[in-house]
């Protein structure tokens, strides 16, 4: 049997790296499928997609992705390892062989040691030591794996990495975890290379400046959205207004940092001025936008709790292969496999629903009729 890959990738948008790590792909695997699972119009950083679920789903089919799987509002907008643990169930369900993640250090069998550490109750120690003394999570990971280690490991794509091969451990051992060398820095704005981060990318198009150099041709017949972030802090500032009561009983609204928005929110005039002010060591830039996302879209802690006995596979594009793949283990199966959502109801969906409503308010546009209509896209 030809090789299952697995990757999970945001494409927002799709760039020469993600190219090169496709092709890496297929050079390593010439005979492999290669099975992706995306988030939709929200990101692990708390971020908008900046181009529609449609457009990015085409442009991964058309890059030589397989089969195009979603990564549901639940997953894709929470801590590292909420969301590589909701996206490695998907693709064990999925039957893949292989996930292929990229990484600064490159260093599979350090990455593995790391993992197997952090299940430790003398790791579990430090952190809470780390925490403890007010550092965020991330710093506080990156302390106690140094102080074992005695290596540094502080770069994204490394401890989303960590992430990925605890859950491969957690949910299946059989998975192979594989690596291939990032060669630009994710957080880095600088545009000396024809490979950047999606970060600088997205900074030129907000500044409308050429990124031709930066992304495969194909993406020039796509149009980006214009997302409006000032509606979007609108409606948070008359949804923590109206209801603060409320706001506890939120996910990710942790530690009483609701007190922090009520008490900040009359005073900011934007979402970035907000965060700001509400940002703490122990809350960190990108979990406070997650968060707002979540106030947002009224995600509760209730409804986090039954996330595991709700889950279900979305296909949202595939090709011939991919089709024949999904035609070949359906029945296998023992999750819900989803292509129209008129003929399915199920509590995750209904959040994903949700979410995708009040996106289209913030780019003006009725997301919820394409999201019944235009999938899954076949090549």
């Amino acid at each position: 049997m030809e090789n299952i890959i697995g990757i999970i990738c945001e494409y927002n948008p799709f760039h020469n790296g993600h190219l090169y790590h496709l092709n890496k792909i297929k050079d390593m695997y010439p005979h492999s499928m290669i099975i992706l699972i995306m988030p939709g119009y929200f990101t692990q950083r708390g971020n908008f997609s900046i181009l529609t679920k449609y457009d990015k789903v085409k442009i991964a089919l058309e890059m030589g992705i397989d089969l195009v799987i979603e990564l549901p509002f639940v997953y894709a907008t929470q801590s590292a390892d909420i969301f590589a643990e909701g996206a490695i169930n998907i693709l064990n369900h999925l039957k893949v062989h292989k996930i292929i993640f990229g990484s600064e250090s490159n260093d599979i069998n350090l990455l593995q040691s790391l993992a197997k550490y952090q299940d430790s109750n003398e790791y579990s120690t430090k952190v809470k030591h780390y925490l403890d003394s007010g550092l965020n999570y991330p710093t506080a990971l990156s302390k106690a794996l140094q102080d074992y280690f005695k290596c540094e490991l502080k770069t994204p794509n490394d401890l989303l990495a960590l992430s990925y091969i605890k859950a491969i451990n957690k949910i299946n051992k059989d998975i192979i975890p594989i690596s291939i060398k990032r060669t630009s820095n994710y957080h880095s704005l600088k545009t000396d290379s024809s490979i950047i981060s999606a970060t600088a990318i997205r900074k030129l198009i907000s500044e409308n400046q050429d990124i031709s150099k930066y992304v495969p041709k194909e993406l020039k017949k796509y149009t980006f959205l214009n997302i409006n972030e000032q509606l979007f802090f609108h409606l948070l500032k008359y949804t923590i207004i109206s209801n603060p009561k409320e706001l506890k009983h939120i996910q990710t609204v942790d530690e009483g940092i609701e007190n922090r928005l009520i008490k900040y929110i009359d005073e900011s005039s934007s979402l970035e001025e907000l965060i700001e002010k509400i940002k703490t060591k122990r809350y960190t830039y990108n979990k406070i936008k997650r968060m707002l996302l979540h106030i947002l879209c009224h995600f509760t802690k209730e409804e986090a709790s039954r996330l595991n006995d709700n889950l279900y596979i979305r296909v949202l594009g595939f090709n011939q292969k991919g089709q024949n793949y999904l035609n070949q283990i359906k029945k296998e199966m023992n999750v819900p496999l989803v292509s129209k959502l008129s003929s399915f109801n199920n509590e995750i969906l209904e959040i994903e629903k949700r979410a995708n409503k009040i996106f289209g308010l913030i780019i003006n546009d009725d997301i919820n009729k394409k999201e019944y209509k235009d999938f899954p896209i076949i090549l």
